[in-house]
């Protein structure tokens, strides 16, 4: 059974136990548990520096 999550699990997930990636959904239980708002915003401001300061990546299209 294939679902659109974003569009069937907009007030929860509809699989409950069923859910395929259960071991990501405890990871992200923990992190949201053991880690501080704060740190979260320091995480996200180093990633967008880290994203503005990349060189550019050029995607070639495929001949």
């Amino acid at each position: 059974m294939t679902i659109n999550c974003a569009e069937a699990c907009v007030n929860g997930c509809v699989l409950g136990d069923k859910y395929p990636n259960l071991e990501y959904k405890a990871k992200a239980a923990k992190f949201i548990r053991e880690t501080s708002l704060d740190q979260m915003l320091e995480m996200a401001e180093e990633a967008i520096r880290k994203k503005r300061t990349a060189p550019p990546q050029w995607i070639l299209p495929e001949e």
